[in-house]
């Protein structure tokens, strides 16, 4: 529904106070006409030339009446016109104190013949209320959800320590690269959550320089080969010449090809998964793409959402955090790019980050 065109406080004053002015004008001219039209009918000597300048006495109770009547018709145009301004202000500063109070709930209401300017406050502070209460609700969420996560290495942490303390487990290299693996996940979970952070607070640090990308991908996928063979996958590099300049970081492009990949290994089928990097006229495009099971077409664009899961208890099971492809957007928000996901040919996903040339 399109909002309502609304005329501006200074147009209601003055259309107020003209309609005021005109009223008294046409009440004088009006009353003036009748008062001497009686004096001539019924009292014919009182409409002889005066004999001073002085009011008569009917000439002194018509100013008064007409005094006391325009002194009538200002005030019931001022309250008038004090109500349409007043009463959504009066609602706004209600709504102020109770949202101060801690009701994040609170809104104003406004009046359909309320001024322009004043319609606009209260519906800006109508969308601030709104938005803060978002905020709150997604703060909430966000130490539920980092709590749920952290409980389970520091836990796993805590009794493996525990057990060595204690002699329940000898002190063998099995045990201590567990327990390293455990710090691992906590430390990339707090890496994640900083990059977060920062991107939430818009002080992500890129720095940007020419960048090849195809270099970039065959450095991650020499890194990250050894632990997708032992999974069953097999990458490929697809590239349609040598060389493919960004203008991006090439760390966080790292960091954004790491996370892509480390989730085609956790959640997809083992296969082949294909890595694509092509030019457009303004964009490097790097593709990732699994062969399957997919994700549904209407959580392509959730995914990115902190904590967001596509399937909650194949996550659960593949370790993941639901930060990675937050990440991965913020990366590319940093840049002026951006990340999406489509359904792939092969049966799977495939994801997309578009990274500036220039």
């Amino acid at each position: 529904m399109p909002p309502l065109r609304r005329s501006g406080l200074s147009r209601h004053i003055i259309v107020s106070m003209s309609l005021m002015v005109i009223g008294v004008i046409v009440m004088m001219i009006l009353s003036s006409w009748l008062l001497y039209a009686v004096l001539v009918e019924f009292f014919p000597g009182s409409a002889e030339e005066p004999e001073s300048w002085l009011p008569t006495g009917p000439e002194l109770a018509w100013m008064v009446g007409v005094i006391l009547t325009g002194l009538a018709l200002a005030i019931a145009a001022s309250f008038r016109l004090a109500h349409r301004i007043l009463s959504p202000l009066n609602s706004l500063v209600d709504s102020v104190r109770a949202l101060a109070g801690g009701d994040l709930g609170a809104r104003a209401s406004v009046e359909e013949n309320s001024p322009g300017e004043v319609a606009t406050l209260v519906e800006d502070f109508n969308a601030m209320a709104r938005r803060l209460q978002h905020m709150e609700s997604e703060r909430a969420m966000w130490h539920a959800a980092i709590a749920h996560e952290l409980r389970t290495p520091v836990t796993i942490l805590r009794g493996r320590l525990q057990g060595l303390a204690e002699g329940v487990f000898q002190p063998d290299e099995s045990q201590f690269r567990s327990l390293l693996a455990q710090v691992e996940g906590l430390s990339r979970l707090i890496e994640d959550l900083r990059v977060l952070s920062l991107s939430d607070n818009a002080r992500l640090d890129v720095r940007r320089a020419r960048t090849d990308v195809v270099a970039e991908v065959h450095s991650v996928m020499t890194l990250v080969d050894p632990q997708f063979r032992a999974a069953g996958f097999v990458l490929e590099l697809e590239t349609s010449r040598e060389e493919h300049n960004a203008h991006c970081d090439p760390t966080r492009l790292r960091q954004a090809l790491l996370a892509l990949l480390e989730n085609a290994r956790r959640y997809a089928s083992p296969g082949k998964v294909r890595i694509a990097v092509h030019d457009t006229p303004g964009h490097v495009l790097v593709s990732i793409e699994d062969e399957g099971p997919g994700i549904d077409p209407e959580l392509h664009t959730d995914i990115f959402t902190p904590f967001m899961r596509a399937d909650g208890s194949r996550s659960r099971q593949g370790g993941g955090s639901g930060l990675g492809l937050a990440v991965v957007k913020a990366i590319a928000d940093a840049h002026g790019g951006r990340v999406y996901c489509i359904p792939g040919s092969a049966g799977g996903s495939r994801f997309v980050i578009e990274l500036p040339r220039q």
